[in-house]
């Protein structure tokens, strides 16, 4: 599913990843362990290219996302990252959060559809309108709540959450766009010991 090809990333004069080569199957779970400052954070960045690497290439389902010329967001699509501070929009309820990315892409997506079928070219699917699709990922997102325990949560602010509920809500929100894989970047490591559990626990589950 990933294959990594002498991947290089600086910053300047420091060189943080060095020729990294590495290889994840479907279904394979892998844990990279290193010490602060190590570069760990940083590989994880490049793989969804949130930080453009400065040499090598990173397939993902037979495409080089390390090539400029992609279109990543297409391929993040299918690639969920979970943060160390879970980077929840404190504007919006947590039903919304989840919501938010599946909306979006769903949208962009039917809109090309109808200028699609617009220009006389045939549309092999129904298209859907706004309130269609906020209301199956509105349906998604309760469906996954209920899967850890916060359905009565759905309308309240992460201002208003524990810091494990908070990255319960993150990784459900990294699911509702049904990815492929899901890169966690120390999930557990702004929380309070206590909180520790509930989270690996959801993450033992997936």
């Amino acid at each position: 599913m990933i294959e990594v090809v002498d991947l290089n990333k600086k910053f300047g004069d420091l060189h943080v990843l060095k020729d990294i080569n590495m290889s994840v199957s479907r279904g394979e779970k892998v844990v990279v362990v290193g010490p602060s400052g190590s570069g760990k954070s940083t590989f994880l960045r490049c793989l969804n290219c949130m930080e453009d690497p400065t040499s090598g290439s990173i397939i993902f389902n037979g495409v080089d996302i390390a090539d400029m010329s992609v279109d990543i967001n297409v391929h993040r699509q299918k690639m969920g990252m979970v943060f160390q501070h879970f980077n929840l929009f404190n504007n919006k309820t947590v039903i919304e959060n989840i919501m938010l990315a599946p909306v979006y892409v769903e949208t962009k997506r039917m809109r090309a559809l109808k200028w699609k079928k617009r220009f006389g070219k045939p549309v092999d699917e129904p298209l859907r309108t706004k309130a269609e699709i906020r209301a199956a990922a509105r349906e998604t997102a309760m469906q996954l709540l209920r899967r850890i325990g916060l359905e009565e949560k759905a309308d309240v602010y992460p201002s208003q959450l524990s810091g494990g509920q908070k990255q319960r809500v993150a990784i459900v929100r990294s699911l509702a766009m049904n990815p492929d894989v899901i890169l966690f970047d120390e999930p557990t490591s702004a929380l309070d010991p206590e909180m520790v559990g509930e989270v690996l626990a959801l993450m033992k589950e997936l």
